[in-house]
């Protein structure tokens, strides 16, 4: 178990290695920060202050190791925008982001679940042509064009929800649907895959066999078993609304990091922008990581590879 734990955590830590890398090497490609950042005119010894000031003036190599060195302290400088920690612009916009990913990852558990599980015990019947034919429909479903269409539908002609913005539940509902739509579609059409395969297995017909009843047939022996692959999906998905959720975002106005991030992008508030691109990286590599043990949970026979 132990020696599982640590391949685990050596994988991870260098998948957070190369992330940190990636955001190295594509700041220093945009160009000079100096040129970008100061106004048009600024002197040559302005330029090369504000050079020293951000340490780019520094051998690539050494820039790279104090890089390294300030991400793994949270340090990635001050916000030109708003003259703070541009690790706390982001932190404090984070909590918005899990709150939405995390709404629709566990709409897409409930509603994709028990989608997929409806179609793989109805096979071949009308329920199963229909639910397939939805979990098509919401993944072929652009996310803008469906969040749009959402808001002109439910806050503009009924008035039922605010149109954008956030701090409460009735601000929610709207992003974390549209979001939801794509998962739940997903999970379903990969669980009715996978519980129509575990079905053929020789110790689901044991268990039949052996007179248990439907339910526990269904939970202990078809539900466990074809979890495992959908846990892999949602480890993937969480990941994707982590870093996708910025139409959303921007569409719903969303006071998340994706929102904040293209705030950033807009006017060149590179700090912010490398702390953003940090914290959703950490965060997808930690999901994965927790997906990983939950893999030794579902199949123990995992942790002995």
């Amino acid at each position: 178990m132990s020696r599982f734990l640590a391949g685990r955590f050596g994988e991870s830590a260098l998948a957070v290695l190369g992330v940190v890398t990636i955001v190295f090497v594509v700041t220093r490609l945009l160009g000079d920060p100096a040129i970008l950042m100061l106004p048009v005119g600024a002197t040559p010894e302005q330029l090369a202050s504000f050079r020293a000031e951000l340490g780019i003036d520094r051998p690539l190599f050494t820039q790279y190791v104090d890089f390294l060195w300030d991400a793994a302290r949270g340090d990635f400088g001050r916000s030109f925008q708003h003259n703070r920690a541009a690790f706390e612009v982001v932190l404090e916009r984070m909590p918005a982001t899990l709150q939405l990913a995390g709404s629709a990852i566990a709409l897409g558990l409930i509603i994709g679940g028990g989608a997929g599980l409806i179609a793989a015990m109805n096979r071949g019947g009308v329920i199963e042509v229909f639910v397939m034919l939805l979990a098509l429909l919401g993944q072929a479903t652009p996310v803008f064009w469906l969040g749009l269409l959402l808001i002109l539908f439910f806050a503009v002609d009924l008035g039922w929800f605010p149109t954008g913005g956030g701090g409460s539940f009735r601000h929610l509902v709207l992003p974390a649907v549209t979001l939801a739509t794509f998962t739940s579609a997903s999970i379903a059409r990969l669980l009715r895959s996978s519980v129509i395969d575990v079905l053929r297995e020789d110790y689901v017909r044991t268990a039949r066999a052996k007179g248990l009843m439907p339910r526990t047939v269904v939970v202990w022996h078809i539900a466990r078993n074809a979890l495992i692959p959908v846990a892999t999906m949602v480890g993937i998905l969480a990941g994707e609304l982590l870093g996708g959720s910025v139409v959303t975002e921007t569409v719903f106005a969303w006071p998340g990091v994706g929102r904040v991030i293209v705030q950033a992008i807009e006017v060149k508030d590179f700090p912010v922008v490398q702390a953003g691109i940090m914290l959703i990286a950490i965060t997808f590599v930690s999901i994965n990581f927790v997906v990983d043990l939950l893999y030794g949970v579902l199949d123990p026979r995992i942790r002995l590879r």
